[in-house]
């Protein structure tokens, strides 16, 4: 008896079909750099010229369960740009400029038209921080994913100059943290977001499920713009570990922060959250991002050119705490 691999589940044509479809927003999305054309096994690009001592800057994540939520209230469309930001906004923690990013999608039956909008608001983002979208992968596995089920990837690398690379060392106690507010909750957090949403109290979700599918903040154009004025010394994305894992990430060993909760406004999402969840304040941020993105140390001389660079980009930012000696983060 013949059996084909369609039959088994897997229909190479539909890949196909897919990528003929995603082709033109791809392509839009490259620069001079690139040296091959959709299609290749492999994306070649130029290193661009005027770097002395370029650095390649390298990061990879996913959008995590958030797939799950936007699944079940049918809306894919922030997740392109969910994915682009989690990875770029990695690598901006060094002061690296994206270059290029590949995707990787797979589920267990690949639908074209899914594909393809999920691919067009990759490409979207990529572009909106200069980035090209060079290659990527799509894969059929029955068996591993269940039917409907999709499961994203993304890969970015970008380029500093070696002596502007950012990396904590001159971090000093009594410098600033500056926070840049977030979208909303980003894409961590989503496993308990819908316990409480979905499972607990589904009644609750109607106000709040624009803004829990909200795509990430991409934090190249206000980080640029402080790292070209001033010394920015450390930079810290805040995703999954929330506060407690990711801003001694850009400490010295000796150093830990204190952060004042009561700086920045906290939204209707985040205390429905607190509420439904009964976390306490450590918890709920060591969670989420609690409203803010992006913590920033720097000297306090330069906090007060920072807002106004901030602001005059149109970001909303507080200072929100300093660094200091020790090993025991301090909220308050």
């Amino acid at each position: 008896m013949k059996v084909s691999y369609a039959q088994a589940g897997v229909d190479v044509r539909r890949g196909q079909e897919a990528v003929e479809k995603m082709k033109a927003a791809v392509e839009a999305t490259y620069t001079p750099e690139v040296l091959t054309e959709l299609g290749s096994f492999a994306g070649f690009f130029r290193v661009p010229e005027g770097y002395n001592e370029p650095v390649l800057v390298s990061g990879t994540d996913g959008v995590g369960t958030k797939i799950l939520l936007a699944k079940e209230l049918g809306d894919f469309s922030g997740l392109g740009q969910d994915l682009v930001a989690m990875c770029v906004n990695d690598i901006l923690c060094h002061g690296a400029k994206p270059l290029f990013f590949l995707d990787y999608l797979a589920s267990a039956r690949l639908e074209p038209d899914v594909v393809v909008s999920l691919v067009e608001s990759i490409a979207k983002a990529c572009k909106s921080v200069g980035c090209a979208l060079i290659g990527g992968e799509s894969a059929e596995m029955p068996g591993i994913y269940a039917p409907g089920d999709i499961d994203m990837a993304g890969f970015c690398v970008g380029i500093v100059e070696r002596e502007k690379s950012i990396d904590g060392r001159d971090i000093r106690a009594g410098d600033r943290l500056i926070g840049l507010s977030s979208s909303g909750v980003h894409s961590n957090g989503y496993s308990l977001i819908r316990k409480l949403f979905l499972e607990l109290y589904p009644d609750e979700i109607t106000p709040f499920a624009e803004e829990l599918l909200r795509p990430t903040h991409l934090y190249l154009e206000p980080l640029e713009a402080l790292w070209s004025q001033l010394k920015v010394k450390g930079i810290a994305h805040i995703t999954g570990g929330g506060f407690f894992e990711n801003i001694p990430r850009m400490l010295p060993k000796h150093l830990t922060f204190d952060v004042d909760t009561a700086s920045w406004p906290r939204t209707p999402l985040f205390k429905k959250i607190a509420q439904l969840s009964a976390l306490d304040e450590e918890e709920l941020f060591s969670t989420f991002n609690m409203g803010i993105g992006m913590v920033i140390a720097l000297s306090p001389e330069d906090v007060d050119l920072a807002h106004r660079i901030l602001k005059e980009s149109g970001w909303e930012a507080y200072t929100i705490g300093q660094v200091v000696e020790g090993t025991e983060p301090c909220l308050r």
